[in-house]
């Protein structure tokens, strides 16, 4: 990597910056979750690879400005894991994994106070200060929303902030429902067109409703996230799931037709579902 950033090294490489190197941050990582989901071992191997490359890439450009090397990355992360898992290399006892998730977060929140005692002990003044001692600090709002959510809950639940049976989340579910539906009925009626029913028209409604239906979906969408975690299940990963089975099962739909010599658009919406419960029996294991 030194090399290819050097004098008469890549051209390429070297226009490069932090923020030009972001965006293939984010897409190396959902390659990699995807060789995952695929169970593909040889596309994983040179996935991670990628993924290896872009800490590589950081460093080598933290390095030529004076600020760490990949040592110091390095060097951090040994003493993290040690000092994050005093079970292990230390005299804590921890049985179970809820424990240890309690000595992580405790351990965290020890290391925040040494942070702040170390930039001079100052209380805090505004909204950044407050934030630094809050139990949500360090969950990124640059994250996937569905993650941003998960991570935000489940910090809420370690200090006792959550529902203490899932049906409380089902009776939460059902309430913001209720909510929506009530919201939609000043919303221009939908179902008389083709697109209505598919739901890709563009209802035009007011700014003031539109921002309200956003606050009602994405309340919906929270509460959905919380049932997740609360199964200990990845949101972001089930979704990407039903996102890949939508995707297998329309293909095939579009696959029966091109047969035919017609595409989605020329089938009428019985034939299309139809084919859609016909997709779904395809699936089903014999």
């Amino acid at each position: 990597m030194a090399r290819l950033r050097a004098p008469g090294g890549c051209p390429w490489d070297r226009e490069q910056t932090f923020d030009t190197i972001k965006p293939y941050t984010l897409e190396e990582t959902y390659e990699v979750l995807e060789a995952i989901d695929n169970r593909d071992w040889p596309e994983l191997t040179g996935e991670l690879g990628d993924l290896l490359l872009q800490v590589l890439f950081y460093s080598q450009m933290a390095n030529e400005e004076g600020h760490f090397s990949v040592d110091d990355v390095l060097d951090r992360l040994s003493n993290k894991l040690v000092d994050r898992h005093p079970h292990v290399f230390g005299e804590v006892k921890a049985e179970t994994s809820a424990e240890v998730l309690r000595n992580w977060e405790a351990l965290k929140a020890e290391e925040k106070k040494k942070r702040r005692a170390a930039g001079g002990g100052k209380q805090a003044e505004n909204a950044d200060d407050v934030d630094a001692q809050s139990v949500l600090s360090g969950v990124s709002s640059k994250m996937p929303a569905l993650l941003e959510a998960y991570k935000l809950s489940s910090r809420a639940a370690q200090v006792g902030f959550d529902w203490p049976e899932t049906e409380g989340l089902f009776e939460k579910l059902a309430e913001e429902t209720a909510e929506l539906r009530e919201e939609l009925k000043a919303a221009p009626v939908k179902g008389s067109s083709r697109t209505g029913i598919a739901g890709s028209g563009k209802p035009q409604v007011s700014a003031e409703l539109r921002e309200r239906l956003e606050a009602e979906v994405g309340d919906m969408f929270f509460v959905l996230v919380n049932i997740a975690r609360y199964l200990s299940l990845d949101p972001e990963s089930a979704l990407r799931k039903t996102n890949g089975k939508f995707k297998r099962r329309f293909q095939w739909m579009e696959e029966r037709l091109s047969a035919s010599g017609r595409t989605p658009q020329q089938a009428s919406m019985d034939e299309l579902e139809t084919l859609w419960q016909q997709a779904k029996r395809e699936e089903k294991p014999a």
